[in-house]
């Protein structure tokens, strides 16, 4: 089954001496996201455009589909800004570029 993603994001990792990650992180990743309104995690996973890895301490435009969105898509719009984490240790901040037309 393929999922469609939901939207596009600037990703940009922490640098390894800043808590990010020790090692690339390659165009399929699936990190946990945290959103300004919702107190839990989203299992998301990052597809990166033009770029197969992801150094700590790069920025990328990356395809983002959320495994198990529930409810929370209409509240997801361009400008919105998360974090996503490693198990519990933050990697990194996004910024929603675009939404995508769903299915």
């Amino acid at each position: 089954m393929h999922i469609r993603p939901h939207f596009i994001a600037l990703l940009t990792y922490a640098k390894s001496e800043d808590g990010g990650l020790k090692i690339p992180a390659m165009s399929g990743y699936r990190p946990k996201i945290r959103f300004p309104f919702h107190n839990g995690e989203f299992s998301a996973i990052q597809n990166f455009i033009d770029v197969e890895n992801v150094f700590p301490g790069d920025t990328v435009s990356a395809e983002v589909t959320l495994v198990d969105p529930a409810n929370s898509l209409e509240k997801l719009y361009e400008g919105l800004d998360f974090d996503f984490f490693h198990n519990d240790e933050l990697i990194g901040h996004g910024t929603i570029t675009k939404m995508l037309p769903p299915d």
